[in-house]
């Protein structure tokens, strides 16, 4: 009879994969004292950890954006909203803080770094910046490490750092985009918008979070109204240099009919002068008159596109406290010791085995 040169493969069975499971479970069983003392281990790992892993505080700020003008689209985007459809991207109303622009806008390089540079506190002496470094112990940190021990400092007003300022700044920026700061709405229907800052300086963390609101809706309007705004400064000083201008002609046209009344009237062209005088003086207020109706047009519209940017719901002391509980440490602790010690034992018991 020929053999067959293939290894045999045993025939799997349910019964035995469960036998040996029982079996170690049964031998994990006489282990106990073991597994016991591994899930203690765990335990008193977890409280040292709670014990020393330091206070956070979280700043929650809403608010919500209002458009002056809407177009169709709204229209349009609320009857497919009651019908269970989001079309907010095709609305026609978005705008830099529309959709998921919010969220690009405040995490944004330049909206943290300006909120970091402004003033923290009422005496104008200190930066947030300062403050959020002495807080996190970078500013003696990089002082040791890179400036022959003289800590790091942002002085308040400063246009120009030095390389090591803006590599510190750099940092602190990245540091709160990745890890302590989150923007989102928390309905997708509704115009809300909520901003969280999670710091361990509790006074920071209410701080950074108004003013962080503050230089976005200032930003967001000033975008939003840029090119109206500047037409109605460039309508406003016309108006100024066409009413001076209208002002020296009223002034002019009256001394000259002051003049005519002692001309000789045989002269024939004695009231040319005159003439000439009060038709620049009637162009000049038709002018005028076209400018400051133009610019009241353009103020109008100023105010019909400058949006709405109300807070809702600002932070209050004492901001809501983040502490690792002992009870979940002490819990999470020991099942991850336990289980990791119950491991160890079933590779050990496998290792002597196959030796």
């Amino acid at each position: 009879m020929k053999q067959d040169n293939y290894p045999y493969e045993p025939e799997f069975s349910f019964k035995k994969v469960i036998g040996e499971q029982w079996d170690n479970v049964l031998y994990l069983w006489s282990r106990k004292l073991n597994l016991f003392v591994f899930g203690i281990i765990g335990a008193l790992l977890g409280i040292t950890y709670a014990w020393f892993k330091p206070i956070t505080y979280t700043s929650r700020l809403s608010f919500v954006v209002e458009e002056s003008k809407s177009g169709g689209g709204s229209l349009l985007s609320g009857l497919a909203g009651q019908l269970g459809f989001d079309l907010g991207g095709i609305s026609g109303t978005g705008g830099v803080l529309s959709g998921d622009n919010v969220q690009q806008l405040l995490r944004s390089h330049k909206m943290i770094k300006n909120t970091l540079l402004s003033p923290f506190g009422d005496s104008g002496s200190v930066t947030i910046a300062d403050e959020y470094a002495r807080t996190a112990k970078l500013s003696e940190k990089w002082g040791k490490k890179y400036n022959n021990g003289k800590p790091v400092h942002f002085p308040v007003g400063s246009e120009n750092y030095t390389r090591l300022q803006d590599s510190l700044l750099q940092v602190i920026i990245k540091r709160i985009s990745d890890k302590e700061l989150a923007v989102g709405k928390p309905d997708k229907k509704l115009s809300f918008f909520e901003a969280t800052v999670t710091m361990h300086n509790e006074a920071l963390a209410q701080i950074f979070t108004n003013r962080l609101i503050e230089q976005a809706s200032r930003f967001y309007i000033d975008t939003k109204t840029k090119r109206q705004r500047n037409n109605v400064n460039r309508l406003q000083a016309r108006a100024d240099s066409i009413g001076l201008l209208l002002n020296k002609k009223t002034y002019t046209a009256s001394e000259a009919n002051n003049i005519i009344l002692d001309i000789n009237p045989a002269y024939p062209t004695a009231n040319v002068g005159i003439e000439l005088k009060q038709r620049d003086k009637a162009v000049l207020q038709t002018i005028y008159a076209e400018i400051v109706k133009n610019l009241e047009i353009s103020r109008t519209m100023l105010l019909q596109e400058t949006p709405t940017f109300q807070i809702v719901d600002e932070p209050e002391l004492p901001l809501k406290k983040n502490r690792t509980g002992y009870l979940i440490s002490i819990i999470y602790g020991g099942l991850i010791s336990g289980i990791a010690g119950a491991l160890y034992l079933l590779l050990s018991r496998k290792k002597v085995e196959n030796s």
